[in-house]
């Protein structure tokens, strides 16, 4: 009997002809499952939220399938390689965010975008939704842990600067996904629980000092809606009250596809981008929602699980931000528009309608994808 050991082989040749083919191209199968299901759930609820648009839900299908390829093309990239590309990627995100600031487009009252005519239009404030937490964990993951008070205060001026630039176009909810994402990584590094419980203490100062001078009069309204929306039902209060029906009405089991009232009789504004779990409760009820939280439920214990596992520091604060900021998007979205959180525009992951947020998480997830799938062969960073 013969022996199917090679002494001429390395361990890192043994471990990769054990790897699957996903597994030697870098892809991790339970999460691309999930991606695969929500992208097809994101597009089944969009077409009956947009009226059966099919010019939306094949632009729709496109930034999919662009994300798709930004997924496997960035979990080719080793994360040691990739901690390399953080600052002058941190630089350029913030000249960027300069760039909208200076020449960018403007639309329904907010400069969030840069325009090249006849190219292509996006919003360079997604991108930093991984650059942010990335940045941080590059700077966290070279010193010595938990941060000094030193180095919470760098990495703080470090997520400042692109949070005040997103609230200047102006963009609370990103700023607030920005500033958590930085935050987590901080969180995740072991930061001092007297430092976090003095930063809530000094919440309520800074909070009161950002109703006065930092918020516009529409992010002031959008507070007083949220406490009150009876008190104008037909202003400030509409989206609310609407979104609110629609959840009702649909039961346990909804009304069923296609057959949703508030969306296709126009009562539910923004019915396929922010609100857009409204239509999904109304259209399949209880059950239907319950059904996409599992599904967001075992994407996220997948980010946390490829976050124990991960084999660098780089890639553990970094695993750990990128799926607890994927956490806050699905509670603040689904939690604005049932009436228990202010409404603050976070879009709905891979359910609600748009371009570049979709890329975003998508890359995102290739990034997970890279931790998970290169932790057996890459040094410690």
């Amino acid at each position: 009997m013969t022996s199917s050991f090679d002494p001429t082989l390395s361990s890192d040749d043994v471990l990769r002809r054990r790897a699957s083919f996903l597994q030697r191209i870098h892809i991790d199968a339970p999460l691309l499952l999930l991606l695969l299901t929500l992208g097809a759930v994101g597009l089944f609820v969009l077409y009956s939220a947009s009226g059966r648009n099919w010019d939306l839900l094949g632009k729709q299908a496109f930034s999919f399938g662009i994300g798709l390829i930004s997924m496997f093309v960035i979990a080719q990239i080793e994360p040691r390689f990739m901690a390399r590309w953080v600052p002058p990627a941190y630089l350029v995100g913030v000249a960027l965010l300069v760039a909208v600031d200076v020449i960018g487009h403007n639309a329904m009252g907010a400069t969030r975008w840069i325009n090249i005519p006849g190219v292509i239009r996006f919003q360079p404030s997604e991108f930093m939704k991984i650059i942010m937490p990335a940045t941080i964990a590059w700077y966290l993951a070279r010193r010595t842990l938990p941060p000094s008070l030193k180095h919470t205060a760098v990495a703080l001026a470090l997520i400042a600067v692109p949070v005040v630039l997103i609230m200047r176009q102006p963009d609370l909810g990103t700023s607030l996904l920005i500033l958590a994402s930085g935050a987590f990584v901080l969180f995740i590094g072991g930061l001092r629980w007297r430092w976090i419980l003095g930063a809530l203490a000094a919440f309520v100062p800074l909070a009161i000092g950002m109703w006065f001078f930092g918020m516009h009069q529409y992010q002031k309204q959008r507070v007083l809606t949220f406490l009150d929306p009876e008190s104008d039902p037909l202003g400030t209060g509409w989206n609310i009250i609407q979104s609110k029906a629609a959840i009702g009405s649909g039961g346990v089991f909804g009304k069923g596809w296609l057959l949703g009232t508030q969306s296709h009789l126009d009562f539910l504004p923004e019915s396929h981008t922010d609100f857009i779990i409204a239509v999904l409760a109304e259209e399949f009820g209880l059950v239907g929602v319950c059904l996409l939280l599992v599904v967001y439920l075992l994407l996220i214990a997948r980010g946390l699980t490829i976050t124990v596992q991960a084999q660098t520091l780089f890639g553990k604060l970094l695993a750990g931000a990128l799926t607890m900021t994927f956490f806050v998007y699905v509670f603040v979205n689904m939690g604005m528009v049932s009436g228990l959180l202010p409404v603050v525009g976070v879009p709905l992951p891979f359910i609600s309608y748009g371009g570049t947020s979709l890329v975003t998480l998508l890359s995102g997830f290739g990034v997970l994808m890279s931790i998970h799938t290169h932790r057996k062969w890459i040094a410690q960073v």
